[in-house]
């Protein structure tokens, strides 16, 4: 019996496919212009620790590192508070208006632009950070690692959200028929299910932390150098790729 594309699971199968060579056609593609001048002889200078314009330096290793410290830091402190927010939307589901209340402010969150996240730091962070070091304007590591984990958290809050509801509803009978409450069948049913999604959640989150611009451009100080501590400056491979 013929059945069309669509009922075999075809079409989703060949959309992924589509989108996977699309990718990779894209990074092919900076690979052809990129590896000519990795590989000659100036391509060495690429990868150094000095990025001085003036004496004809143009090391990225600073940036590259300044890129993955401040990517992990927003990511461990933002993915526990992530977990947290995503169980107490679901707990909180026998009191139905306080989950819709936090679900309705993790949206909310998503709409605000990425530049009124930056204004609002430097004005209402920043002193609070540049009281707290005791020297220095406050635009540093620490700073940007805040900020950036608040912005990242509403994306990894509706993933992780998302899943669990989907769990929660293919173990809420055997759960009741084992007498578990609310609270036990997320923390040990609904969570171990999920852990798949929580680490698709931590994936998303980190490389929305690494490719965001604005919050490190902002808040970083964007010294071109590795910072000795969290009130250090830094700069980003996107900070440095919008300042030069």
């Amino acid at each position: 019996m013929n059945t069309s594309l669509t009922e075999r699971g075809g079409l989703p199968l060949l959309a992924a496919w589509l989108a996977g060579a699309s990718v990779c056609a894209v990074f092919a593609l900076i690979a052809c212009f990129a590896l000519p001048v990795v590989f000659s002889a100036q391509g060495g200078q690429i990868f150094s620790w000095v990025w001085r314009p003036d004496t004809h330096e143009f090391g990225i290793l600073p940036m590259i590192v300044g890129s993955l410290l401040l990517s992990v830091s927003a990511l461990l402190l933002s993915w526990p508070l992530a977990v947290g927010v995503a169980c107490a939307i679901q707990d909180g589901g026998k009191k139905r208006l306080f989950g819709c209340t936090i679900a309705g402010i993790v949206r909310f969150m998503t709409t605000i632009p990425t530049v009124v996240y930056g204004f609002a730091a430097v004005f209402l962070l920043v002193p609070v950070v540049r009281e707290a070091a005791g020297k220095g304007s406050g635009l540093c590591w620490l700073s940007a690692t805040l900020m950036l984990a608040l912005l990242i958290l509403p994306t990894m809050v509706l993933v992780m959200d998302s899943a669990m509801r989907t769990k929660e509803r293919n173990v809420r009978i055997t759960a009741a028929a084992l007498g578990f409450t609310r609270s036990q069948t997320l923390a040990c049913l609904v969570l171990p299910a999920s852990r798949r999604w929580l680490l698709t959640a931590a994936i998303l989150g980190f490389g929305r932390a690494a490719g965001d611009t604005l919050i490190p451009l902002m808040l970083t100080g964007n010294a071109p150098h590795v910072p000795e501590s969290l009130f250090g400056s830094l700069r980003t491979l996107t900070a440095h790729m919008g300042l030069v």
